[in-house]
């Protein structure tokens, strides 16, 4: 497939005008961690006054390179061109003097500090702090109206949603004078109606001549905001297209390599017995917080319910606590018609899985895997004592590294080396280790914590068709996602969670981006 590539941003494609250098001009940029070539030459372009996507899969090279841009790292070869000067960027203080902002995706914030103070923390204008806050408050009272930024000024950050911190986010870059603005993944976290007040606080940026550049693996948010997009691959970029241009379909096989279904194909599902049932459950934290309130559902047999809601409103509790991670304060679970946690007592993990219960954890890293330890051993955790993977008192090694490399074949998981670290697999490959591990135990109820989170668009496909064959064979599917789209292609029907509680229950066909927007966000409830 060939690419139609942008055209050249030196042209002044941009708001300025035919002689407007780039806003950014990167030229044979080239890095090295040991052994891996995580950036190969690359050169790109962005055009004054627009907004350019970076898409890739996991290891392209798309966060190492917009690191670079940051000062976070030193390219090894290359130049950075910023305005049509070259410039060395050797810390974040150089790209920040460059005009450079950046809006991670993980936010960089004090909670107990207010957004004022986070905002001139680190630039509080000398020693005379009074004097300093005022001209601040100024300042950014003026940003916010320009920006469409609203915020309270005064409030302590944490106290505020999600979407009102990332502003906090955007405004420190402004108030520091950024003309370029890097937000990686910016839409994680947010509900779809906080997400599209993003988009139009960026093409408002965009109006006044910022340039945005936008990291992310959401085509659909690529092809509704950016005017150009690159495509990264092993480190290269392999395509540069005007986004009016392309399509989701054609980015995606720019970056894998091949044609990829963006879109699970299934059939309807036939529920039938009773597998999981969930009734009053609350979960209090060791703060003493009820995470999950008086929380009711049932799943069955060949069926994906779906459980979706901005990260923090008691989604990780409750799967935790079904799988017997967590204590139950009041309410019970019942697995296969057997009562298995109250708030008397509750069976534990390996107790569960005994039950034919399998997890396949939010957080593979720090609880699916042991990341020093072989893929082998990985592979076998919570089921280092059944008889085939012993001999004796002794482990049969053999034996676990046998069924590690079926598993390895089986998943696809690349490199299939079973004595590789689990540390040096990519996202999508520990998530492959994970997810064969827990579904090889042929569970009757399967718990699924974010299945595709970090994970790149080849891993999405084969992770999210594997999920529809274990529903179409009769298991019984709890999916905990933050991705709608993923909620909407996979789940049978669909509970939405605010602040601890259900507040909604729809049909897979009767749901939309739309109604589950406002569930999320607390506006509206569903019978």
């Amino acid at each position: 497939m060939t690419a139609r590539s942008a055209p050249s941003p030196s042209t002044g494609e941009g708001r300025g005008g035919n002689n407007v250098p780039p806003a950014i001009e990167l030229r044979g940029i080239d890095k090295r961690f040991g052994p891996v070539h995580a950036n190969r030459a690359i050169s790109l372009s962005v055009p004054a006054g627009t907004i350019h996507g970076v898409v890739g899969e996991n290891g392209a090279g798309k966060s190492t390179l917009m690191s670079i841009l940051y000062g976070y790292y030193q390219a090894d070869a290359g130049e950075i061109w910023i305005k049509g000067r070259r410039r060395d960027i050797r810390s974040t203080a150089d790209a920040i003097a460059a005009g450079i902002g950046m809006v991670h995706q993980h936010f960089m914030l004090v909670d107990t500090f207010t957004v004022l103070e986070n905002v001139v923390l680190g630039v509080e204008g000398g020693p005379l702090l009074r004097r300093g806050m005022e001209r601040a408050r100024a300042e950014l009272e003026r940003l916010e109206r320009e920006y469409k930024l609203e915020v309270d000024i005064d409030a302590v950050v944490g106290d505020l949603a999600v979407g009102l911190r990332q502003r906090i986010e955007i405004l420190k870059a402004l108030y520091r004078g950024a003309e370029v603005l890097i937000l990686d993944e910016p839409t994680g976290v947010l509900t779809p109606a906080e997400a599209d007040h993003l988009f139009r606080i960026l093409r408002a940026l965009k109006a006044e001549g910022k340039t945005a550049i936008l990291i992310t693996h959401k085509l659909r948010e690529v092809m509704a905001v950016t005017d150009n997009v690159t495509v990264m691959r092993r480190g290269q970029v392999v395509a540069t297209v005007r986004t009016a241009e392309t399509s989701p379909a054609a980015l995606a096989e720019h970056m894998v390599g091949r044609k990829v279904l963006l879109s699970v194909q299934r059939t309807p599902a036939k529920p039938g017995r009773e597998v999981l049932r969930v009734e009053g459950l609350q979960v209090i934290d060791g703060a003493g917080i009820a995470r999950v309130r008086d929380v009711g559902f049932a799943v069955r047999a060949g069926e994906i319910v779906g459980v979706a809601g901005v990260a923090g409103n008691g989604q990780s509790e409750l799967i935790e606590a079904i799988a017997g991670m967590r204590a139950v304060a009041a309410g019970r679970i019942v697995l296969n018609g057997q009562e298995v946690a109250t708030r008397a007592t509750h069976l534990t993990p390996r107790a569960l899985r005994d039950r034919k219960l399998a997890h396949i954890p939010e957080d593979r890293q720090r609880m699916g895997l042991v990341v020093p330890f072989a893929a082998h051993d990985s592979a076998i955790l919570g089921q280092q004592g059944k008889p085939a993977f012993n001999i004796g008192p002794l482990l049969n090694q053999r034996g676990i590294i046998d069924s590690c490399q079926h598993q390895m074949d089986r998943y696809d998981v690349r490199p299939d080396d079973p004595h590789l670290k689990s540390a040096n697999f990519s996202g999508g490959n520990q998530q492959k280790i994970v997810l064969a591990r827990e579904i090889e135990t042929d569970p009757d109820l399967l718990l699924v914590g974010q299945p595709t989170r970090g994970v790149d668009i080849g891993a999405i496909e084969f992770i999210h068709r594997r999920l529809i064959e274990l529903r179409d064979a009769g298991k019984a599917i709890l999916l905990v996602s933050v991705e709608l789209d993923e909620i909407l292609g996979l789940a049978d029907r669909i509970l939405v969670m605010n602040e601890g509680r259900i507040v909604g229950e729809l049909a897979a066909e009767e749901a939309d981006e739309q109604k589950l927007g406002l569930l999320m966000a607390g506006v509206a409830r569903a019978a």
